[in-house]
Formats: structure tokens, C-alpha cells, sequence
């Protein structure tokens, strides 16, 4: 057995399935892979971490998956599959080849990966399994922070005073959102952010409906309210603020509004101590807001938590695919990615079903492109 089986994650964890009785903790939830494993994927097709009371755990994926996994997870016995075959069924013979055929499995009922259809698949294949729910179990595991953790979630935040400041000095009246959104991106890229993607960046209006909205195509004007929340991710842990911009400054009311806000967000983040009743916490910021008249109602949270963030849902659709196993038939108007790869080049093609054959959709050169 590894010696770095012997993580603070894994303690953790097994103290958890020693709680409720589990012999073996079964872990589909995408972050509570990478919290435990270091390896996360998407749901493209279903992927699992089997967690015994005592031994070695396993992960059961996809073979496509394993290079990665051997590379990012502490995690050596990793067991995989073809995408021709049953991902449920390879999950279900490796908990019986490794003798837990008659095990208390834990499950946390409430991940999006435990869906009724997977609880079903693996049901049918485990019949002599006690099935131990552990609703919520992936969320409340990771809900205290180890020091690493913690120093991620600051290096996120940090991209993001950074993408802050690069608004304030760059930004005009005249702007498309959209070119704001881009500024944010390539901050984020430069300064080791995971990816580009921003979080919402729009023109604002009312209490809370702009919060989710995505318009990218106004362009800014005179007066505008230009809502930025950003959220970088740092190896998986996502940091989030947000700000607002006024084109042209604030009013006279826009400046009172605002202190009064923060300084209700201060008095709440000042009592946020160790057991304090959340929804005390809470009454700070929505009673005070309520009873300023700053709000005719307040529907939404006040806060909520941070972590890690995975890649879900799944990127890549394989309701229908293509494999020696796959008897569907096309229909018109269907489109599809095709790729192929080989000794380190790949072609792909998003190709669009027609009754006169494949259309590419994409107008690309089929070639390999040289750069100078």
C-alpha cells in the first residue's frame, strides 16, 4: 500500500464511512474526486473512485482517462474500459473481483453523478450489496479547508483584483461587455488562472436579476452600471468577487446605496466565527437591507461556499457516438464531432448530417498548418 495513500483527505474520508458503518465508499461527484484523488474528469461517460476502510482505493474510468490520472492522482491501481463498453458494469466487477461483493457500500445519493439510472445500472450488478446512504456526504467533507486549499483560494483571488484593477484603467465608455469579458480572460490566462472563463460580466439594473444574466454584445455608455464578478479557478478552486463599475462616476444615491451595503457585509463578515448560526450570520445583511429600504424583498443568499469546481456537467455529449458498439442510426440534421489522432497529430471536424452526406461546418484547411 502507497504510503501516500495516507492523505489528511483520506483520513477524513474513512472517518466518515466508519460514522455510518460503510466498508467501501463509492465517489462519483466531481469534486470530491479531485479533493480525495488530485484527478477529476467530466460525466461524458460515468467514471468512479472506490474508497475500502482499509486498503488501496481504485478508480474505474475510461482508458482514454488514464494517462491523466497516472499523472495527477496519487492513485495507482486504476482500473479502465473501452468506450465500447459498460462503464457500470466495469465499476460493478471491480468491487466484486477485489472481494466487497457483499460489502456495506456508501453512496452520496445527492451527487450530480449518482444519478437514478447509474443507482439502477449498479444496483441490478451488486445484488448482494447493502447500499449505505450518504446524502451530501461529497460536499460536507470539503466544507473545512486544508492549508493548501486555503493558498489556492488566495492565488484565485488574487487574479482577480489583478483583472479589477486592469478594468479600472483600461476600460471606456464605448466598450462592448464583451471586450471587457476578453480583457478579464487573458488576465486570467497570464496570471495562471485555469482556464478564461470570466464569470458574469454585465449591464446591471434592478436588485438581483443581472446577477446570472450573460449579455456580452451592449456597449458600455455614460451612466452605465457595469456588474463584474469574476471567478478564476486555481487548479480546480474557484475565488469569486464582485464589483460594480459606473461609467462616468457614481451618483450622489448610488454612493450612499453602496455604503450602506458594505457596511452591512462588513458588520456580517466581522461575526462570521466558529459556531455562529449561519442564519444569524445571515440576518445581518438581509434584515438590515430590508429595513434601510435598500430592497422591497430579498429572495436570493447571502452567501455561499467556495471550493473546488469541476468540470461538470459533461463537456462532451455520447447520448449518440460512434464504436464497434453502436447500432443507432443517423438522422438528418444530426451534427457531429469526428476525430481521429495518431502518432501526435489529431484532425477533427464538426460535421452536420444532410440527405446529401456530411457537411463540414467549419471551413478550415484540412492540412497541418507550419508556423514560422
Amino acid at each position: 500500500m502507497p504510503a501516500q495513500v495516507n492523505t489528511p483527505a483520506l483520513t477524513r474520508t474513512r472517518e466518515a464511512m466508519r460514522a455510518v458503518g460503510a466498508d467501501l465508499l463509492l465517489i462519483d461527484h466531481a469534486e470530491l474526486l479531485f479533493w480525495l484523488t488530485g484527478f477529476t474528469v467530466s460525466e461524458t461517460m460515468y467514471r468512479a473512485c472506490l474508497v475500502p476502510l482499509h486498503g488501496e482505493p481504485w478508480m474505474v474510468l475510461r482508458a482514454l482517462d488514464a494517462a491523466p490520472c497516472e499523472k495527477m492522482s496519487w492513485i495507482s491501481d486504476i482500473v479502465t474500459y473501452h468506450d465500447d463498453k459498460n462503464p457500470w458494469q466495469c465499476v460493478a466487477n471491480s468491487i466484486i473481483t477485489r472481494g466487497f461483493q457483499h460489502a456495506a457500500l456508501g453512496a452520496d445519493y445527492h451527487s450530480y453523478g449518482m444519478t437514478v439510472y447509474t443507482l439502477q445500472q449498479l444496483a441490478g450488478r451488486l445484488p448482494e450489496v447493502r447500499w449505505i446512504e450518504m446524502s451530501g456526504v461529497s460536499d460536507s467533507l470539503r466544507q473545512a479547508k486544508f492549508p493548501v486549499e486555503i493558498e489556492k483560494l488566495r492565488q484565485a483571488a488574487k487574479i482577480a483584483d489583478r483583472a479589477y484593477l486592469a478594468i479600472e484603467q483600461q476600460v471606456r465608455a464605448g466598450w462592448r461587455v464583451r471586450d471587457v469579458a476578453a480583457l478579464c480572460a487573458g488576465i486570467f490566462l497570464r496570471e495562471g488562472a485555469d482556464s478564461g472563463e470570466t464569470g458574469p460580466i454585465v449591464r446591471s439594473a434592478g436588485d438581483s436579476g443581472f446577477l446570472h444574466a450573460q449579455t456580452h454584445d451592449e456597449t458600455l455608455s455614460q451612466g452605465d452600471i457595469l456588474h463584474v464578478e469574476l471567478t478564476p479557478k486555481v487548479d480546480y478552486y474557484s475565488a469569486r468577487l464582485m464589483r460594480p463599475f459606473v461609467v462616468g462616476g457614481p451618483t450622489a444615491q448610488q454612493s450612499a446605496v453602496a455604503a450602506q451595503l458594505m457596511d452591512l457585509q462588513d458588520q456580517q463578515i466581522a461575526a462570521m466565527k466558529p459556531g455562529v448560526c449561519a442564519c444569524d450570520i445571515d440576518a445581518i445583511v438581509r434584515d438590515g437591507v430590508l429595513k434601510a429600504g435598500l430592497r422591497g424583498e430579498y429572495g436570493n443568499v447571502t452567501g455561499y461556499a467556495l471550493g473546488i469546481y469541476g468540470r461538470t456537467p459533461r463537456p462532451s455529449d455520447f447520448s449518440h457516438c460512434f464504436t464497434p458498439e453502436a447500432h443507432g442510426l443517423l438522422e438528418e440534421n444530426s451534427v457531429f464531432h469526428m476525430y481521429t489522432s495518431a502518432q501526435g497529430l489529431a484532425f477533427s471536424e464538426t460535421v452536420w448530417v444532410t440527405p446529401e452526406g456530411g457537411v463540414r461546418l467549419n471551413q478550415l484547411p484540412r492540412k497541418i498548418f507550419s508556423l514560422p
